[in-house]
C-alpha cells in the first residue's frame, strides 16, 4: 500500500529539467483597469502581513477563472497585503503543469485556476515523469458550468443525458474505418472523467469503442468546426460560442450528470505555502471575496465584461454572460432559464473544498488507470486537501456560517442512480461495469 504524507511530500519534492520547452502565455498582472477599481488597503497588523507581496497565478480561459481575474482586476489581491500578484495566462493544462513543477523562482508559476485531479496527479509524479511536486488545494472555484457538446451530425439523434444513443452509430462508423474521437482537457482531469462517466453509462467504453484525446480548451470549437471530434466536454465559454456559432450544440450540462458537481480548484505548491503561510491566507482570503461577489447576481455582467477582455479570453461576452446567469441556450431549440445547474462560486458551499469530493476524483482516476489501485487515497488527501486553510481565511473575511460542519457533503447521487459513498469507495467502484481496474 502507497502512504503518503505532508512531510514526505516535501521532502520529495524535485524540479523539471531546465530544458523542459513551455509555452508561456502572457502576463496580464500589470492591468490597467486593477488600479483604477484598487480597494483600498486592509490595515494588516505588522505581524499578519504576507511575508511577500507578489505569487504568479496561472489561469486558463475558461469562465470558472474568474475568481482570480476578479481577485486581480478588482485590487483584492492588494486589499490583503499583496498587490504584486500576476495572474497569467495558460495556454493550456499541460503548460499549467509545466508552469507549476518549474515553479516561479524557475520561471513558471507558483498556484493556479485548475482541474482538481491535477494537483493530486502532480503531487504523485503520475504526470511528471515520476517528478513529485508536492501541492496543496486551497479552494475549490466552482461547481458546476460544464457541458459535453456534440456535433451537427447527431442533432437528429437529441442526444441527451443518454449517451447509449450514439452506441450503434459510433460502432458503424468505427467500422467503416472512421476513428471516433471525443475531446477533454486532461487524461485525468474533471472533463475527462464527465465524458468518460457518460458515456461508460450508456454502454461505450471510452477507451475501446471511441478514442478519447486531449485538446486544449480554446481550441475545442475550431477542431468541432473542422469535423475532427464528434464530442467534447469543456467549460463555459466554449460550448455556448459552439452553439452561437452553429456548429454543434449541448447534449447535457454536466450537472445534469451530477447536480451541484465539484470542478475546478484554487492550487497552489506546497513548499510556497508552508514558506509563505500569511500570503497563501492572504490571496485564499482575495479570492474568497471574489467568489462571493462573482455569485452576486447583478456583478454577472460586469463579470462576464471583464473576463471577455483581450488580456484574459478574448471573447465576446454575449458567449458568456447567458449561461453565466443560468440561461442555457442547447442549440437544438431547447432554452433553459434559471437553470440549477448554472456556475456556482460561493452559493451552496461551492467554495469549500469538500475531501469527500476529492475522494470520488481519486476514486475515478484509479478507475481508468491513471492512479495504482493500491493508492492510499485517505492519506493522499489528507495530504493534499488544506481545508484547514480555507476555514483560517472565511473566519478573516467574515465567513465563519459558510462552513461546513463536516469534511463529507455525504452519500453523491448520480443521474444513473449510482451512489458514492465516501466512507466505502470501493464498493461505488465495484458496482461500476466498465472500468479498467
Amino acid at each position: 500500500m502507497t502512504k503518503f504524507s505532508r512531510r514526505q511530500f516535501i521532502i520529495t519534492t524535485g524540479m523539471t529539467a531546465a530544458g523542459t520547452l513551455l509555452a508561456h502565455g502572457c502576463s496580464s498582472g500589470s492591468s490597467s483597469t486593477a488600479a483604477s477599481n484598487a480597494t483600498p488597503a486592509v490595515n494588516v497588523a505588522p505581524g499578519d502581513a504576507p511575508e511577500v507581496t507578489t505569487a504568479k497565478l496561472g489561469f486558463i480561459a475558461l469562465t470558472d477563472a474568474a475568481p482570480l481575474i476578479i481577485a486581480k482586476e478588482k485590487g483584492l489581491f492588494a486589499k490583503y497585503g499583496m498587490p504584486d500578484v500576476e495572474v497569467v495566462k495558460q495556454a493550456s493544462w499541460p503548460v499549467t503543469r509545466d508552469n507549476i513543477v518549474l515553479g516561479s523562482d524557475g520561471g513558471g508559476i507558483d498556484g493556479a485556476h485548475i482541474l482538481t485531479p491535477m494537483p493530486y496527479l502532480i503531487s504523485t509524479g503520475k504526470v511528471t515523469k515520476g517528478n513529485k511536486v508536492p501541492m496543496y488545494i486551497l479552494a475549490r472555484l466552482n461547481t458546476d458550468g460544464q457541458c459535453i457538446s456534440i456535433a451537427n451530425t447527431y442533432k437528429d439523434l437529441k442526444v441527451g443525458t443518454d449517451s447509449s444513443v450514439l452506441k450503434d452509430v459510433f460502432a458503424k462508423s468505427k467500422a467503416s474505418g472512421k476513428d471516433i474521437k471525443a475531446a477533454v482537457t486532461f487524461p485525468g482531469g474533471n472533463h475527462d472523467l464527465w465524458m468518460r462517466y457518460w458515456l461508460a453509462a450508456g454502454g461505450i467504453d471510452p477507451d475501446k469503442d471511441i478514442s478519447t484525446v486531449p485538446v486544449p480548451p480554446p481550441q475545442m470549437v475550431a477542431n468541432m468546426k473542422v469535423g475532427n471530434m464528434e464530442a467534447f466536454c469543456v467549460g463555459e465559454p466554449w460550448n455556448a460560442q459552439l452553439v452561437n456559432q452553429e456548429f454543434g450544440y449541448t447534449a447535457l450540462t454536466t450537472g445534469e450528470l451530477w447536480n451541484n458537481h465539484p470542478e475546478k480548484a484554487f492550487s497552489m505548491r506546497a513548499d510556497w505555502v508552508d514558506k509563505n503561510p500569511k500570503a497563501a491566507k492572504a490571496l485564499l482570503m482575495a479570492v474568497q471575496e471574489a467568489q462571493v461577489w462573482c455569485d452576486q447576481m447583478e456583478n454577472k455582467e460586469e463579470m462576464c465584461k471583464i473576463v471577455s477582455k483581450r488580456e484574459w479570453f478574448k471573447v465576446p461576452d454575449k458567449d458568456i454572460v447567458e449561461r453565466a446567469k443560468g440561461t442555457i441556450n442547447y442549440g437544438t431549440g431547447k432554452v433553459v432559464e434559471n437553470s440549477p445547474h448554472l456556475m456556482k462560486f460561493w452559493a451552496e458551499n461551492a467554495s469549500y473544498p469538500y475531501k469527500s469530493h476529492d475522494l470520488w476524483f481519486l476514486t475515478e482516476d484509479i478507475r481508468w488507470g491513471y492512479l495504482p489501485a493500491d493508492t492510499d487515497t485517505k492519506a493522499l488527501v489528507d495530504a493534499v486537501n488544506r481545508e484547514d486553510l480555507w476555514k483560517e481565511a472565511a473566519k478573516a473575511i467574515g465567513q465563519e456560517a459558510a462552513i461546513p460542519a463536516s469534511s463529507s457533503r455525504g452519500v453523491e447521487t448520480f443521474f444513473d442512480g449510482v451512489k458514492f459513498d465516501p466512507a466505502d469507495p470501493s464498493a461505488y467502484l465495484k458496482s461500476l461495469k466498465i472500468k479498467k481496474v
